[in-house]
């Protein structure tokens, strides 16, 4: 059932950016028609660009919290059911730090002076 709703709401995000694209298309050739350079020309264009883009952002925002909510309510579900395991809770996507140790630096700095003894 969640995969639907998710499915629809995917869709009218789409028609949504369909239409705002639509609109800047729209408002493009009316302010090319009323532009009296090819600068004013070119500024239209990019305008419209600008919109596009942002419509094209919105649309992907939107997905990737619906399937983000997906996942949280799924994860949740999954440890509501085993309450008998103490897992660390988990960690958002792209915060967790690397568990080796960082490539030592490349250069003179990266190794120790000749006759340095080891400890």
């Amino acid at each position: 059932m969640q995969s639907y709703k998710e499915k629809i709401s995917n869709m009218a995000s789409a028609a949504k950016e369909h239409i705002v694209i639509c609109k800047a298309k729209a408002q493009e050739k009316a302010e090319k028609a009323t532009a009296r350079s090819k600068e004013e020309k070119a500024m239209a264009k990019e305008r419209r660009k600008a919109k596009e883009a942002q419509a094209k952002m919105q649309l992907h925002a939107g997905k990737a919290e619906r399937a983000a909510r997906r996942l949280d309510a799924k994860h949740s579900h999954l440890h509501t059911a085993h309450t008998h395991h103490h897992h660390q809770p988990a960690v958002a996507v792209g915060a967790t730090a690397p568990m080796y140790p960082p490539p030592p630096a490349v250069g003179a700095a990266a190794y120790p002076p000749a006759g340095a003894k080891y400890l």
